[in-house]
This record gives structure tokens, C-alpha cells and sequence, in this order.
């Protein structure tokens, strides 16, 4: 007995056999894939890339990489540095005006003027103060006052003013007064200093305040602060102190110092509003929510003047933010040098591994890539030798024997070339015998002129729509036929239909006339007015109607050929529908039987794809018992078109043999 084996196990075994030889062949593939496909002379310089630029591109980035960091750690450091510098010379600033307000609360007589204690008269001269004839302080201790204040601004140029206002809202100033007779105490610059009971505050810009001075500072030309004055026993305000400074001292400080080429020192509040800013500023003001951090810190942003660098450091005595601008675009001189003196070794290095790879791999490939770009040229129909040197090695031989083969080519595709004219004129002749078209015309028209000598109106209009059909139809042999000559013709091809018919036929030509000198692809219209009789008005009871229209759409040419006939069911539509989308190569393999009715629409749909594009052909719509409608979308052609010269040859003779 003998035990024959389990297929379907053996089966198994050759599959995961089969399977596994595969997936090798396919790594091994994937592995040799990338340089088998990269062209010869890359190849060589890939390697020589690899075993000598890669380094020295690498090394360098490395170097460039690591000293810039180290730069930018350095600048850093000393740009906080001159914020810090910065930063301190307006906290001493700001700490000499605060003593300042300390030695002027502590005068015996701006004390007595804090208490509400104001001089019986005032000489508009000396001073000004409001409510003359209130108070009890004689006129020389108002001098006084005013010469006590006088000094401090001699001292210190750089304040603007100063202005003393008590409870009960009295002032003293001989550089400031009120704009209108509203109440300082309802000022909320008076206010805020009221808020922080003897604390020296940093009120900043003022905007829109009541006080103006006699030389008329605008408000971003000065920074205020101020200082209320309180009792000692109750802890009540008296009243309050307020310093103008010139913006200019605080702008000494920043104006001198310089971020690279185009940064700057700028000065804000604790709202990002800027206090000091230079000329051309790259921001005007910076948010406060930008700041991540409230000491000090460095953050950039996206701004109208591209990506900005912010270094800052905030001041606990004021609560201004010294902030230092610059683009992150501008790179520091040292580093630049340094990136200059890299760059410049790799570039050498680079182009002196570029020149020997391209001269190695020149010698090696040059010859391959000549054979290669005759082999391409050949590729698109030049058939011409190519030039070869007197090389003796295996490239040589190679070029050789492909010249000569495109000797043969080129002489095969004359011998072919040949036969076919001498086919197409074999053609001709036999056309020509068989249909001799100027006897044809000749023979018509004189049958024509005998019926209408002889009275046989109806014959004579028979024979001459018949002999115009001839004639359009064969058209000298062109192709494109302007629209006017196809209406003659379908007109005719009707016209012979009608007297057939009688009655049962109607048809109407709706063209406008701007329409029929463009041009179109001849015999359109014909097999599809001839569908519409055969399947649409025989189909129908009584009386049958066939439109013919034309228009222009979205730059192209409509023609329809509408009847009232039979129609079609939604089933043989479709199956019409299907036909029409299918290939021409795959039209001859179709069933005759489903193509022989539609052979004429199939043919004006050949010609129209054939000619123009599948964009062009036929669309088709219909109803069972309401008629048909068959529409041709056809390219607008305002000129004849030009012809391939094997065309327009043909035609020429076709012309001539006519």
C-alpha cells in the first residue's frame, strides 16, 4: 500500500517557504535599491563626500555651534549689566527727589502752609496762591516758600517744577497752576499720593491733568512723582507734594547705551506703557502680560518689525522696567567674525572635494552619460547619430553599434513612410474612379435644370438638395467645414427627408447668424437628425418635430438636435449613456448587437473624442413618449485650424484629383 503525502500541508510548506525567500529578496532589494538607481558620477562623489567633506562640515558646525553659544552667554551677561547701570542711575535719580520732598515737608513754613495757615494778602507778583485773604501767614514767609522751592530747582536743572497743594486745596508754585478753578484735591494725581499715606510714588506721565506750567511741557516731555505729607499724631493727610522732572534726565541714563547696531535701552512702567523711548523705536509700547518674570528676564516676540530680543530688569523703588530691544536677526560682531572664519574653511574644504570628486567621477561617467543623452534624444523621434570619439574600449563599441542602429531605424521608417502614401494614394484612385464626384455634380444638375424645364418642380428641388449633400459632404476633402455650409447641409438632407414624409415631418433651424461662420468637424449633424427620424418621428403617432439649435456656453459650441418622437425607456438610456463613456479602444470589443442602432451616434462620438479630447462628444437626454434630445459640446473655433503637414497634404491632393 502505498501512503501518498497531504497536499494541502506540502501546499502550505512552499508558501511559507515561497514567502520567506521573498521578504529577503525584497531586504537585500531595499538595501541596494538607493544606489543602484543614483547616477554613476553621484556615486563617486558620495563616497568621497562621505570619507572627507562630512567631517569637516560637521566639525565646523560643531565649533560654530559651540562658540555661539558661548558669545551669547557673554553678551547676555553684560547687556544685563548695562540695564543694571541703567537701572541704578534712575533709582538714584528717583531717591534724590525723594529726599528732596523730605527736606522740603520739613521747612517750619511749608509745615505752617500744610496746616491750612495761607497769607491775608498775595501780590500776583510774587506768587501764586488760591484763596488770598483766608489764612494768617504773612507775605515774607510766602516769599520764603517760594525762594526755598526757587533754590531746589537751580540746584537740580533737571526738574520742571514743583507744586505744593494742602488739604484744603491750596497750592504754591512758581513754575505750575491749574489749567481751570476745579479743585486739586479731586486731581488723581493727589489722590494716588493720598493712597500711599508719606510714601514717595512714582506717578509717571501725567495724562489729562488740571496742572500745566509756565513753560508749557507736553505730557510725554515729563515724569511726575509725588509724596504725601501726614500727621504725625492723627496719621491724616495734609496735603501733598509734586515734582515735575524733565524726561531728558531720565533719557541720559539709556540714550547712550547701544544693543549691536540698531537695539536700544528703552524704560516702561509696570503696564508696559514707555516712559523713555528713542526716536525710532522697533515697539512703542510692550504689554505687561509679555513679561514672564518680575524681576528680570529675557523673552522674544513677534512684532510689525519682525522677531525682537527683550532683556529687562525691573526696579523695586520706582516699579519701572529698564528693558534693552534689539532684532534677534542681528548677529554679534564677534560671532559673525567667527562664523566668517568657519564657513570660509569649510568652503574651501568643500570646493576642493567638489573639483576632485567632479574630475574623478567626469573621467569615469562622461562617455555613459553621452550614450545616455543620445539614447533620450532618440527617445523623442531624433533619430540622428551621434558624434563618438575614437575610443577603442567597451563605451566606444557601445556607441558604435547605436548609431547604427538608428541608421536602421531611420531607414525602416522611410521604407514604412513610403508604403503607407503609396497605400492612401492606391485608396484615392479607387475613390476617385468609382465616384468621379465632378460627373456626379455634372449628371445632377443637369438632371435638376431638365425637371424644372419640364414643370417637375418637386423633382428638380429633390435633385438639388441631393447634389448639395453630395457636395458638402465630400467637401474638397477638408475636415472642418465652417457652420453655415453644415446647415446647408442637414438642410438638404432634410429637405429630401420631408418630401418622403410629407406631413409627418417638421424640422426647424434656430442658428443665429454670428454663429455660422465658426468652424466645425463636417457630417455632425446628419447621423443624429437621421436617429431622430428613424427612432424618434416613425416611433410616434401623427406629426413629428426636429429642432436643430445652436449656442455658445463657457467658451464652447453647443449644437442640439431635438425631436418630439418616441424617446427612449430609462433602461435603453442608460445602456446609450454606458456606450457613449466607453473607450474607443474598447468600442470595437463590444457586442454588435448593442451598437448597430446607435452606430451613427457612436461614430460623431468617435470623431469628436478623437479630434478634440474625451472634454468633447455627446451628451444625452431623454423621455419615453415626450422625444429625445442629443447634444454635440464642440470646441469653439473662430479660424480654421491649422493641419499636421501629412494632413494637410492629403487634402491638397484630394483638391487637385477633384
Amino acid at each position: 500500500m502505498i501512503i501518498m503525502p497531504n497536499n494541502k500541508e506540502h501546499v502550505e510548506e512552499n508558501s511559507a517557504w515561497n514567502r520567506q525567500t521573498w521578504r529577503s529578496s525584497l531586504r537585500n532589494g531595499i538595501k541596494r535599491l538607493w544606489l543602484r538607481n543614483m547616477p554613476l558620477r553621484y556615486q563617486l562623489m558620495l563616497l568621497f563626500l562621505l570619507f572627507a567633506i562630512v567631517p569637516s562640515v560637521g566639525l565646523g558646525l560643531l565649533v560654530n555651534w559651540t562658540v555661539e553659544r558661548v558669545v551669547e552667554r557673554q553678551v547676555e551677561g553684560h547687556t544685563m549689566q548695562l540695564i543694571g547701570k541703567v537701572n541704578e542711575g534712575l533709582n538714584t535719580k528717583m531717591e534724590n527727589l525723594q529726599n528732596m520732598t523730605y527736606l522740603i515737608a520739613f521747612d517750619p513754613d511749608i509745615d505752617a502752609f500744610m496746616h491750612g495757615n495761607t497769607p491775608s494778602d498775595v501780590d500776583g507778583d510774587l506768587g501764586s496762591i488760591s484763596n488770598a485773604g483766608s489764612a494768617q501767614l504773612e507775605q515774607k514767609q510766602l516769599y520764603d516758600i517760594k525762594q526755598t522751592l526757587q533754590g531746589f530747582t537751580t540746584l537740580y536743572p533737571e526738574i520742571a517744577g514743583i507744586v505744593l497743594v494742602n488739604g484744603s486745596g491750596d497750592y504754591i508754585s512758581n513754575e505750575m497752576y491749574p489749567r481751570t478753578e476745579q479743585g486739586l484735591t479731586e486731581e488723581a494725581w493727589y489722590r494716588e499720593a493720598s493712597a500711599h499715606p508719606g510714601i514717595f510714588t512714582v506717578l509717571g506721565q501725567p495724562k489729562e491733568r488740571n496742572m500745566t506750567t509756565h513753560v508749557r511741557y507736553k505730557d510725554d516731555e515729563i515724569v511726575s512723582v509725588a509724596r504725601s505729607i501726614t500727621d504725625e499724631e492723627s496719621g491724616r493727610v495734609r496735603g501733598v507734594i509734586m515734582i515735575d522732572l524733565k524726561l531728558r534726565s531720565v533719557s541720559q541714563a539709556a540714550r547712550n547705551v547701544t544693543l549691536g547696531k540698531s537695539g536700544y535701552v528703552m524704560v516702561t512702567d509696570a503696564e508696559g506703557q514707555s516712559v523713555y523711548k528713542p526716536q525710532h523705536p522697533l515697539i512703542e509700547d510692550i504689554p505687561a502680560e509679555w513679561f514672564p518674570f518680575e524681576d528680570s528676564g529675557t523673552f522674544t516676540a513677534e512684532t510689525e518689525g519682525g522677531t525682537l530680543l527683550f532683556m529687562y530688569q525691573s526696579s523695586t523703588f520706582t516699579g519701572w522696567r529698564t528693558v534693552g530691544v534689539f532684532p534677534t536677526r542681528e548677529s554679534i560682531a564677534e560671532v559673525r567674525q567667527i562664523q566668517f572664519y568657519v564657513v570660509s574653511f569649510v568652503f574651501v574644504v568643500c570646493l576642493f572635494g567638489l573639483s576632485a570628486s567632479l574630475w574623478f567621477s567626469r573621467s569615469i561617467a562622461q562617455p555613459i552619460f553621452r550614450l545616455m543623452s543620445y539614447m533620450r534624444r532618440a527617445e523623442t523621434g531624433n533619430l540622428r547619430a551621434g558624434a563618438w570619439s575614437d575610443r577603442a574600449d567597451e563605451i566606444g563599441m557601445l556607441g558604435n553599434s547605436f548609431n547604427r542602429m538608428l541608421i536602421q531605424i531611420r531607414q525602416l521608417m522611410s521604407l514604412n513612410e513610403l508604403r503607407e502614401r503609396q497605400k492612401r494614394d492606391a485608396e484615392m484612385r479607387s475613390l476617385q474612379e468609382h465616384i468621379k464626384p465632378h460627373f456626379l455634380y455634372n449628371t445632377l444638375d443637369t438632371i435638376h435644370w431638365m425637371a424644372r424645364k419640364e414643370g417637375a418642380d418637386d423633382v428638380s428641388g429633390m435633385v438639388g438638395a441631393l447634389s448639395r449633400l453630395f457636395r458638402i459632404g465630400l467637401s474638397k476633402g477638408q475636415d472642418y467645414i465652417p457652420l453655415r455650409s453644415e446647415l446647408e447641409h442637414i438642410s438638404s438632407y432634410l429637405q429630401i427627408q420631408q418630401t418622403r414624409y410629407r406631413d409627418r415631418l417638421q424640422y426647424t433651424l434656430n442658428v443665429p447668424e454670428e454663429l455660422q461662420n465658426l468652424y466645425m468637424l463636417k457630417l455632425l449633424l446628419q447621423p443624429l437628425v437621421e436617429n431622430a427620424i428613424y427612432h424618434g418621428i416613425k416611433g410616434r403617432r401623427g406629426p413629428g418635430l426636429i429642432r436643430v439649435e445652436a449656442r455658445v456656453e463657457r467658451g464652447r459650441l453647443l449644437l442640439m438636435v431635438e425631436d418630439d418622437g418616441a424617446g427612449m425607456s430609462t433602461e435603453r438610456l442608460a445602456e446609450m449613456t454606458d456606450l457613449l463613456d466607453v473607450p474607443l479602444e474598447s468600442l470595437e470589443s463590444t457586442s454588435p448587437g448593442m451598437t448597430g442602432k446607435s452606430y451613427g451616434m457612436l461614430n460623431v462620438q468617435a470623431r469628436l473624442r478623437l479630434s478634440f479630447g474625451d472634454e468633447y462628444g455627446i451628451e444625452l437626454t431623454s423621455r419615453e413618449g415626450e422625444g429625445t434630445r442629443v447634444t454635440i459640446v464642440h470646441p469653439l473655433m473662430r479660424e480654421l485650424p491649422s493641419l499636421p503637414p501629412t494632413q494637410r497634404l492629403n487634402n491638397e491632393e484630394r483638391q487637385e484629383n477633384e
